[in-house]
């Protein structure tokens, strides 16, 4: 991930500086003392909670560093001003004979389908790009070709 481009919205790149900050400050304090609980009860050698304590430690400083990363190298995409889907715009999408869907296009580091976020290398984010209101596009995903009508651009 180091030195390759990161595309982040701007509500994107604050959500990730605020879970830095987050992590940084409360993650790391909560880590210190449950490590200090543990290293009072003695012997570490068999004592579970000073593993776990170690554990989550090293998984709190790898999610410091991935979004370190990601915000060293972070490309911030200006809001949707055109007609055409780009990285940062909101698309309206009907699959036949499925309700409309919507979803914003985002760079990897804050896709999350779940909340309507999907990244613009995956299958439908590069379907999308370029396209315009009424276009119908093709995603072609590892569960076959899907057909969808582009309703609205934002």
């Amino acid at each position: 991930m180091a030195g390759t481009v990161q595309y982040l919205t701007p509500e994107g790149k604050e959500r990730l500086e605020r879970e830095l900050e987050r992590l940084k400050k409360e993650g790391r304090q909560a880590v210190a003392d449950n490590l200090r609980r543990a290293i009072e009860e003695g012997d570490l050698s068999e004592n579970f909670g000073y593993t776990e304590s170690k554990r989550e430690q090293a998984m709190l400083e790898g999610r410091i560093l991935e979004i370190s990363a990601v915000l060293a190298n972070a490309q911030v995409v200006q809001p949707h001003d055109g007609e055409h889907a780009r990285i940062g715009s909101t698309v309206t999408v009907a699959e036949s004979g499925r309700s409309p869907e919507r979803y914003q296009i985002v760079g990897p580091a804050e896709a999350d389908p779940r909340q309507g976020r999907i990244s613009h290398e995956s299958p439908l984010g590069k379907a999308l790009l370029g396209h315009k209101s009424g276009d119908h596009v093709e995603a072609r995903t590892p569960g076959g070709v899907l057909h969808f009508e582009i309703l609205a651009v934002e």
